[in-house]
Protein backbone atom coordinates (compact mmCIF):
# COMPACT_ATOMS: atom_id res chain seq x y z
CA UNK A 1 0.00 0.00 0.00
CA UNK A 2 1.35 3.67 -1.03
CA UNK A 3 1.76 6.33 1.03
CA UNK A 4 -1.35 8.34 -0.78
CA UNK A 5 -3.52 5.39 -0.10
CA UNK A 6 -2.96 4.97 3.70
CA UNK A 7 -3.69 8.73 3.46
CA UNK A 8 -6.60 8.17 1.56
CA UNK A 9 -8.12 5.81 3.62
CA UNK A 10 -6.96 7.41 6.89
CA UNK A 11 -9.58 10.36 5.43
CA UNK A 12 -12.05 8.09 4.83
CA UNK A 13 -12.41 6.66 8.39
CA UNK A 14 -12.37 10.03 9.93
CA UNK A 15 -14.81 11.25 7.55
CA UNK A 16 -16.89 7.95 8.43
CA UNK A 17 -16.48 8.76 12.04
CA UNK A 18 -17.46 12.47 12.07
CA UNK A 19 -20.75 11.38 10.01
CA UNK A 20 -21.35 9.35 12.39
CA UNK A 21 -21.15 11.23 15.43
CA UNK A 22 -22.68 13.82 13.64
CA UNK A 23 -25.46 11.11 12.93
CA UNK A 24 -25.51 10.20 16.77
CA UNK A 25 -26.14 13.95 17.81
CA UNK A 26 -28.92 14.47 15.49
CA UNK A 27 -31.04 11.45 16.64
CA UNK A 28 -29.80 12.43 20.35
CA UNK A 29 -31.06 16.04 19.95
CA UNK A 30 -34.73 15.52 20.19
CA UNK A 31 -34.57 13.71 23.45
CA UNK A 32 -32.00 16.33 24.70
CA UNK A 33 -34.00 19.02 23.88
CA UNK A 34 -36.78 16.82 25.50
CA UNK A 35 -35.03 16.66 28.74
CA UNK A 36 -33.70 20.16 29.26
CA UNK A 37 -36.91 22.17 28.13
CA UNK A 38 -39.13 19.58 30.35
CA UNK A 39 -36.28 18.67 33.32
CA UNK A 40 -33.61 20.82 33.43
CA UNK A 41 -35.64 24.20 32.95
CA UNK A 42 -38.23 23.33 35.24
CA UNK A 43 -35.32 22.35 38.21
CA UNK A 44 -33.24 25.55 37.37
CA UNK A 45 -36.64 27.60 38.10
CA UNK A 46 -38.00 25.60 41.24
CA UNK A 47 -34.01 26.56 42.41
CA UNK A 48 -33.99 29.68 41.69
CA UNK A 49 -37.92 30.30 43.88
CA UNK A 50 -36.92 28.12 46.68
CA UNK A 51 -34.45 31.48 47.19
CA UNK A 52 -36.52 33.98 46.38
CA UNK A 53 -39.50 35.98 47.93
CA UNK A 54 -41.90 34.91 45.09
CA UNK A 55 -45.73 35.18 45.80
CA UNK A 56 -48.26 33.94 43.33
CA UNK A 57 -49.44 36.70 41.51
CA UNK A 58 -46.30 39.45 42.36
CA UNK A 59 -43.45 37.55 40.57
CA UNK A 60 -39.66 37.41 41.60
CA UNK A 61 -39.08 39.98 44.64
CA UNK A 62 -35.34 39.26 45.50
CA UNK A 63 -33.40 36.93 47.50
CA UNK A 64 -34.89 35.17 50.56
CA UNK A 65 -32.69 33.48 51.89
CA UNK A 66 -32.99 31.34 54.24
CA UNK A 67 -36.49 32.53 55.31
CA UNK A 68 -38.34 30.55 52.96
CA UNK A 69 -36.95 27.44 54.28
CA UNK A 70 -37.68 27.96 57.82
CA UNK A 71 -41.00 29.14 57.03
CA UNK A 72 -40.87 25.60 55.12
CA UNK A 73 -40.41 24.19 58.26
CA UNK A 74 -42.59 26.22 60.11
CA UNK A 75 -45.62 25.33 58.40
CA UNK A 76 -47.79 23.96 60.58
CA UNK A 77 -48.39 21.02 58.71
CA UNK A 78 -45.32 19.85 57.42
CA UNK A 79 -44.07 17.17 60.00
CA UNK A 80 -47.62 15.88 60.39
CA UNK A 81 -47.21 15.52 56.39
CA UNK A 82 -43.99 14.36 56.16
CA UNK A 83 -45.26 11.31 58.92
CA UNK A 84 -48.31 11.26 57.12
CA UNK A 85 -46.34 10.46 53.27
CA UNK A 86 -43.85 8.07 54.96
CA UNK A 87 -46.77 5.79 56.85
CA UNK A 88 -48.70 5.82 53.57
CA UNK A 89 -45.21 4.82 51.94
CA UNK A 90 -44.17 1.88 53.98
CA UNK A 91 -47.91 0.73 53.81
CA UNK A 92 -48.45 0.93 50.06
CA UNK A 93 -44.80 -0.58 49.19
CA UNK A 94 -45.15 -3.26 51.17
CA UNK A 95 -49.00 -4.29 49.94
CA UNK A 96 -47.87 -3.39 46.32
CA UNK A 97 -45.28 -5.72 46.60
CA UNK A 98 -46.29 -8.57 48.47
CA UNK A 99 -49.54 -8.71 46.30
CA UNK A 100 -47.55 -8.18 42.50
CA UNK A 101 -45.00 -10.96 43.62
CA UNK A 102 -48.18 -13.30 44.74
CA UNK A 103 -50.11 -12.37 41.57
CA UNK A 104 -47.13 -13.25 39.44
CA UNK A 105 -46.97 -16.11 41.33
CA UNK A 106 -50.37 -17.29 40.54
CA UNK A 107 -50.46 -16.05 37.18
CA UNK A 108 -47.00 -18.13 35.79
CA UNK A 109 -48.60 -21.25 37.50
CA UNK A 110 -51.85 -21.21 36.44
CA UNK A 111 -52.14 -22.90 33.23
CA UNK A 112 -56.14 -22.75 32.53
CA UNK A 113 -56.75 -19.43 33.69
CA UNK A 114 -53.64 -17.63 33.03
CA UNK A 115 -54.65 -15.36 29.98
CA UNK A 116 -57.51 -14.40 31.93
CA UNK A 117 -56.41 -13.90 35.04
CA UNK A 118 -53.22 -11.77 33.76
CA UNK A 119 -55.83 -9.46 31.84
CA UNK A 120 -57.84 -9.19 34.46
CA UNK A 121 -54.98 -7.95 36.98
CA UNK A 122 -53.90 -5.66 34.35
CA UNK A 123 -56.63 -3.96 33.44
CA UNK A 124 -56.70 -1.60 36.27
CA UNK A 125 -53.29 -0.15 35.32
CA UNK A 126 -54.99 1.70 31.84
CA UNK A 127 -57.09 3.89 34.12
CA UNK A 128 -55.32 6.85 35.01
CA UNK A 129 -54.95 7.70 38.52
CA UNK A 130 -56.86 10.83 38.39
CA UNK A 131 -60.19 8.94 36.57
CA UNK A 132 -59.81 5.76 39.23
CA UNK A 133 -59.88 8.31 42.13
CA UNK A 134 -63.03 9.69 40.73
CA UNK A 135 -64.55 6.16 40.42
CA UNK A 136 -63.18 4.85 43.96
CA UNK A 137 -64.97 8.81 44.69
CA UNK A 138 -68.03 8.04 43.69
CA UNK A 139 -68.17 4.37 45.00
CA UNK A 140 -67.04 5.48 48.32
CA UNK A 141 -69.76 8.31 48.35
CA UNK A 142 -72.14 8.23 51.59
CA UNK A 143 -75.13 9.60 49.41
CA UNK A 144 -74.84 8.17 45.68
CA UNK A 145 -72.25 5.00 46.31
CA UNK A 146 -73.79 1.64 46.09
CA UNK A 147 -72.92 1.01 49.13
CA UNK A 148 -74.58 3.92 50.95
CA UNK A 149 -77.10 1.67 51.97
CA UNK A 150 -75.26 -0.77 53.80
CA UNK A 151 -72.72 1.80 55.52
CA UNK A 152 -75.22 4.19 56.87
CA UNK A 153 -77.12 1.14 58.42
CA UNK A 154 -74.23 0.06 60.34
CA UNK A 155 -72.50 3.55 60.87
CA UNK A 156 -69.48 3.30 58.78
CA UNK A 157 -67.56 5.19 56.64
CA UNK A 158 -64.93 4.64 53.82
CA UNK A 159 -63.49 8.62 54.20
CA UNK A 160 -64.92 9.79 57.75
CA UNK A 161 -62.33 8.69 59.85
CA UNK A 162 -57.90 9.05 59.75
CA UNK A 163 -57.79 5.42 59.68
CA UNK A 164 -60.65 4.29 57.49
CA UNK A 165 -59.50 7.01 54.78
CA UNK A 166 -55.88 6.04 54.71
CA UNK A 167 -57.49 2.02 54.19
CA UNK A 168 -59.86 3.30 51.51
CA UNK A 169 -57.28 5.34 49.73
CA UNK A 170 -54.66 2.18 50.13
CA UNK A 171 -57.23 -0.03 48.79
CA UNK A 172 -57.52 2.13 45.77
CA UNK A 173 -53.78 2.21 45.32
CA UNK A 174 -53.91 -1.92 45.01
CA UNK A 175 -56.78 -1.92 43.02
CA UNK A 176 -54.69 0.67 40.34
CA UNK A 177 -51.17 -0.81 40.60
CA UNK A 178 -51.09 -4.31 41.75
CA UNK A 179 -51.52 -5.21 37.96
CA UNK A 180 -48.64 -3.34 36.92
CA UNK A 181 -46.47 -4.64 39.87
CA UNK A 182 -47.54 -8.00 39.05
CA UNK A 183 -46.53 -7.69 35.52
CA UNK A 184 -42.59 -6.43 36.70
CA UNK A 185 -42.76 -9.66 38.86
CA UNK A 186 -43.54 -11.98 36.07
CA UNK A 187 -40.93 -10.66 33.93
CA UNK A 188 -38.06 -11.45 36.73
CA UNK A 189 -39.41 -14.36 37.82
CA UNK A 190 -39.58 -15.82 33.85
CA UNK A 191 -35.96 -14.69 33.20
CA UNK A 192 -35.14 -17.14 36.34
CA UNK A 193 -34.17 -20.87 34.57
CA UNK A 194 -36.56 -23.46 34.73
CA UNK A 195 -34.03 -25.85 35.42
CA UNK A 196 -32.93 -24.53 38.82
CA UNK A 197 -36.08 -25.29 39.67
CA UNK A 198 -35.75 -28.69 38.66
CA UNK A 199 -32.42 -29.18 40.45
CA UNK A 200 -34.03 -28.08 43.61
CA UNK A 201 -37.12 -30.68 43.03
CA UNK A 202 -34.70 -32.97 42.24
CA UNK A 203 -32.34 -32.35 45.50
CA UNK A 204 -36.26 -32.11 47.55
CA UNK A 205 -36.38 -28.95 48.45
CA UNK A 206 -39.74 -27.79 49.93
CA UNK A 207 -41.38 -24.99 47.71
CA UNK A 208 -40.71 -23.16 50.90
CA UNK A 209 -37.37 -23.33 50.69
CA UNK A 210 -37.00 -22.46 46.87
CA UNK A 211 -39.14 -19.42 47.25
CA UNK A 212 -36.70 -18.40 49.94
CA UNK A 213 -33.22 -19.46 48.40
CA UNK A 214 -33.75 -19.65 45.14
CA UNK A 215 -36.80 -17.03 43.57
CA UNK A 216 -35.85 -14.15 46.20
CA UNK A 217 -32.34 -14.02 45.59
CA UNK A 218 -32.50 -14.01 41.87
CA UNK A 219 -35.57 -11.71 42.06
CA UNK A 220 -32.89 -8.95 43.65
CA UNK A 221 -32.46 -6.56 40.44
CA UNK A 222 -36.50 -6.54 39.96
CA UNK A 223 -37.13 -6.06 43.76
CA UNK A 224 -34.74 -2.95 43.83
CA UNK A 225 -36.79 -1.65 40.62
CA UNK A 226 -40.08 -2.66 41.67
CA UNK A 227 -39.56 -0.80 45.29
CA UNK A 228 -37.89 2.42 44.01
CA UNK A 229 -40.89 2.89 42.21
CA UNK A 230 -43.11 2.31 44.77
CA UNK A 231 -41.01 4.16 47.01
CA UNK A 232 -40.54 6.92 44.82
CA UNK A 233 -44.79 7.26 43.53
CA UNK A 234 -46.09 6.88 47.30
CA UNK A 235 -43.82 9.49 48.39
CA UNK A 236 -44.81 11.87 45.81
CA UNK A 237 -48.47 10.90 45.94
CA UNK A 238 -51.23 13.87 45.21
CA UNK A 239 -54.21 12.58 43.20
CA UNK A 240 -55.74 10.06 44.89
CA UNK A 241 -55.77 12.09 48.32
CA UNK A 242 -56.92 15.58 46.78
CA UNK A 243 -59.64 13.41 45.01
CA UNK A 244 -60.81 11.49 47.99
CA UNK A 245 -60.04 12.92 50.78
CA UNK A 246 -58.54 16.42 50.39
CA UNK A 247 -56.54 16.51 53.19
CA UNK A 248 -59.17 15.11 55.54
CA UNK A 249 -60.61 14.21 57.69
CA UNK A 250 -58.91 17.14 59.97
CA UNK A 251 -56.22 17.76 57.79
CA UNK A 252 -55.25 13.78 58.80
CA UNK A 253 -54.57 12.73 55.43
CA UNK A 254 -52.28 16.11 54.03
CA UNK A 255 -49.16 14.23 51.78
CA UNK A 256 -46.03 16.52 51.21
CA UNK A 257 -46.84 17.39 47.32
CA UNK A 258 -50.07 18.51 48.83
CA UNK A 259 -48.82 20.77 51.16
CA UNK A 260 -46.90 22.37 48.05
CA UNK A 261 -49.63 22.68 46.66
CA UNK A 262 -51.66 24.26 49.03
CA UNK A 263 -48.79 26.78 49.99
CA UNK A 264 -48.79 27.61 46.58
CA UNK A 265 -52.02 28.28 45.54
CA UNK A 266 -54.17 28.30 48.21
CA UNK A 267 -53.60 30.34 51.75
CA UNK A 268 -50.02 31.67 51.36
CA UNK A 269 -49.94 31.93 47.81
CA UNK A 270 -46.23 31.47 48.29
CA UNK A 271 -44.41 29.98 45.83
CA UNK A 272 -41.04 30.54 47.57
CA UNK A 273 -42.17 28.51 50.06
CA UNK A 274 -43.63 25.62 48.58
CA UNK A 275 -40.36 25.54 45.76
CA UNK A 276 -37.91 25.32 49.50
CA UNK A 277 -40.70 22.68 50.13
CA UNK A 278 -39.98 20.79 46.94
CA UNK A 279 -36.34 21.16 46.63
CA UNK A 280 -36.16 19.29 50.20
CA UNK A 281 -38.57 16.58 48.46
CA UNK A 282 -36.23 16.15 45.37
CA UNK A 283 -33.10 15.89 48.39
CA UNK A 284 -35.14 13.25 50.08
CA UNK A 285 -35.70 11.52 46.86
CA UNK A 286 -32.36 11.33 45.83
CA UNK A 287 -30.94 9.80 49.40
CA UNK A 288 -33.44 7.57 49.50
CA UNK A 289 -33.02 5.86 46.23
CA UNK A 290 -29.13 6.06 46.39
CA UNK A 291 -29.78 4.07 50.07
CA UNK A 292 -32.02 1.64 48.44
CA UNK A 293 -29.79 1.04 45.39
CA UNK A 294 -26.50 0.27 47.67
CA UNK A 295 -28.82 -1.75 49.88
CA UNK A 296 -29.84 -3.56 47.21
CA UNK A 297 -26.64 -3.69 45.35
CA UNK A 298 -24.54 -5.01 49.23
CA UNK A 299 -27.18 -7.76 49.46
CA UNK A 300 -26.54 -8.75 46.06
CA UNK A 301 -23.02 -9.19 46.66
CA UNK A 302 -23.29 -10.67 49.41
Amino acid sequence: MTLQTARLAVATSNKRTTVSRLRGWVYAAPTALFVIVLFVLPLILVFRMSASQWPLLAGDQGINLPDNYVNAVDNRFFWDSVRFTLKYTVLATILLITLGLGLAMLVQESSRWKGFLRTSFLVPSALGLASASLLFYVLYSPLAGPFAPIMNHFGWTFLGTPNAALASTLFLIVWRYAGFYMLLMLVGLQAIPSEIYEAARMDGASRWHTFRSITIPLLKPTLALTTILCVTGSLLAFEQFYILTKGGPDNSTITVVELIYSVAFQGQNDLGVAAAISVMVLAALVVINVVQLRAFRGSGEN
